[in-house]
């Protein structure tokens, strides 16, 4: 395998473009606006103007876009890539969308001789830079054998979770945890001001401790800063949050922090923080 398209050249989709790069891969991409990824350009990346033209002779194809509807567009809509590879080429959806579409994109790929792959990806931008993601791989077990060596270009953490969907499923095990421990981290440091302590000291006697966890020490000291810059927008996180409650609600399974949560991000894109990173949450508790 050499030759791998992308779609997605967003926050992580750069820095996992840069890695594949530094592994040896010739990558080509499609993007919408091509001003926005001069930067991958000049590190030798090949732009193209259309999905079939990134595709064209591709060993394995992969895309991390924006939501489901993006996905299925790129998949399944006119000039899509099912319609444009070649049979025996890999497909990779690295998104965090539906395991339904994911299921449907194997079904409809397998139709065609193609190999589909869902592995969506954690450890947010920081992982993306550093090569060092968490993948979350759902389908057959030849096909990730396959495609192991791009991932390990992109991640340290890989695993097959299981038949096509898995992977997406585990992403949302991901995303409800995520949602109970950064909720958590505000709530607690709303208890702190209220009770007149001083927070870093607070974060300091307590992130070595049993409450310590990868969300304090990524987020903690961006909510203290009012950084807000985002790493993962919380409209994204929101996006992820309605499809673990679809997923959890279709088995009638209630998970009552997650909706807390949602229910707190949602107000805060109805005050137009949706392109805040999801550190932004501790607003909601000022």
């Amino acid at each position: 395998m050499k030759k791998i398209g992308f779609i997605g050249v967003g926050i992580m989709g750069k820095s996992m473009v840069n890695n594949l790069m530094k592994a040896g891969y010739e990558v080509s991409f499609y993007a919408r606006n091509k001003a926005k990824t001069e930067d991958v350009i000049a590190k030798g990346a090949v732009y193209h103007p259309t999905i079939p033209e990134c595709v064209n002779g591709c060993d394995a194809v992969i895309t991390i876009v924006g939501f489901p509807k993006d996905v299925r567009e790129v998949y399944f809509g006119k000039d899509g890539i099912l319609e444009n590879v070649s049979e025996g080429t890999y497909v990779i959806d690295m998104t965090t969308s539906s395991p339904k579409l994911a299921e449907e994109i194997y079904e409809e790929a397998k139709k065609r001789g193609i190999h589909a792959l869902d592995a969506p990806v954690t450890g947010g931008d920081v992982g993306a830079q550093n090569g060092t993601l968490s993948i979350l791989a759902g389908g057959d077990p030849q096909a990730y054998e396959k495609c192991l060596p791009v991932f390990e270009a992109m991640g340290k953490n890989i695993h097959l979770e299981g038949k096509a969907g898995s992977g997406q499923h585990t992403k949302m095990v991901n995303q409800i945890m995520i949602a109970g421990t950064i909720s958590g981290i505000c709530e607690a440091f709303a208890y702190a001001k209220e009770k007149g302590l001083d927070i870093p000291t607070v974060l300091d006697s307590v992130a070595t401790g049993a409450a310590g966890s990868k969300q304090l020490e990524l987020q903690a000291a961006k909510m203290l800063e009012q950084d807000y810059a985002p790493g993962f927008f919380i409209k994204h996180f929101i996006k992820d949050m309605k499809l673990a409650k679809e997923e959890a609600e279709a088995d009638g399974l209630t998970l009552k922090v997650l909706d807390q949560t949602l229910a707190a991000y949602e107000e805060l894109e109805k005050r137009g923080d949706g392109e805040l990173g999801t550190q932004a949450l501790i607003k909601y508790f000022e």
